[in-house]
């Protein structure tokens, strides 16, 4: 644990143009667009309980917001997110935080299975699962590195529009973890390719994603913000009502089809390999692997041609 002191959670109202770790603002046609913003970029962006619940905020304000139509999530800096906060001087694993996605206990005065169970329920299951029912279109703006916990935060929106420079990734099954806690490998990129990209941990390009159905269109990096905006506003021109039952319905059929008791399934077996990887280690749930070993294993990019390759 670092003796970094830990920045606050923002709150709905503490949220402008230049917070961090998240900034919120709003815009397009008659301020109907809120663009929220992951920034901290100097750590890649990844992602630390408070930029968590801080993010949970500014989707707050969105949501209430009557004159909001659509929500765009993007970020500052070299990359969307480099995933969750695993090393960083102000990881705060250890800290108290107000459940806002579950009910559960504190995982704070907790130790071992319990404390790991009870806090990535929390923070990143629970809140990815209230992120995707957010009742109003929710758009990614995808740059650079998306790995792990970043592909979290993309799966949950709505689109995904990607710049030409970015790359996903999930390669924690080098921790001997089958992928991050929300696992919707399976329905964002087909059952062939989520092995495929968890058996190999490899990096995918953008072309490729949107080859296998998980992006909805590349662009050049610096026509990136126009596209977005472009769908964005489209979106913008619909009935409130048609967009939200229009949401509710793509999500109820993924449900329909498995997708939230896939995930509750799979998080238990996530939560057994922590626990493995502990007993083995004496206490390490991560299989030996920190932030600087993932990035040096996990820097090779599969250069395929993607479908049918």
């Amino acid at each position: 644990m670092s003796d970094a002191a830990i920045p606050p959670v923002l709150g709905p109202d503490d949220l402008g143009p230049d917070t961090t770790p998240v900034a919120y603002e709003v815009g397009g046609p008659d301020g109907a667009v809120a663009y929220v913003t992951l920034n901290r970029p100097e750590f890649r962006n990844a992602q630390n309980s408070v930029m968590t619940y801080s993010l949970d905020a500014a989707f707050r304000k969105a949501v209430e917001d009557a004159s909001v139509k659509v929500i765009v999530l993007r970020a500052n800096g070299k990359h969307f997110s480099a995933g969750h906060d695993i090393g960083t001087p102000e990881r705060d694993f250890d800290t108290y935080y107000e459940n806002a996605a579950v009910l559960h206990w504190d995982h704070t005065d907790k130790t071992g299975a319990d404390q790991r169970l009870a806090r990535e329920m929390e923070v990143y299951m629970g809140m990815c699962r209230r992120w995707r029912d957010i009742p109003k279109p929710l758009i990614a703006q995808v740059h650079g590195a998306c790995i792990a916990g970043g592909l979290m935060l993309a799966w949950i929106c709505d689109f995904i529009i990607a710049s030409d420079d970015a790359f996903f990734s999930d390669p924690v099954a080098r921790m001997g973890i089958p992928g991050v806690e929300y696992f919707a490998h399976a329905y964002a990129l087909g059952t062939r390719r989520a092995k495929e990209i968890l058996f190999t941990g490899e990096r995918f390009t953008a072309t490729q994603a949107a080859d296998w159905g998980m992006v909805n269109h590349v662009v050049p990096r610096e026509q990136l913000e126009t596209k977005v905006n472009e769908i964005a506003e489209k979106a913008v021109a619909m009935p409130m009502q048609g967009l939200f039952l229009s949401k509710k319905a793509v999500n109820i059929c993924e449900d329909q089809m498995g997708l939230r008791n896939s995930m509750d399934s799979v998080f238990g077996w996530h939560h057994f390999a922590h626990s493995a990887n502990a007993e083995a280690s004496g206490g390490d749930s991560l299989g030996g692997m920190d932030a600087k070993s993932m990035k040096a294993a996990g820097s090779t990019v599969n250069t395929g041609s993607g479908s049918g390759s």
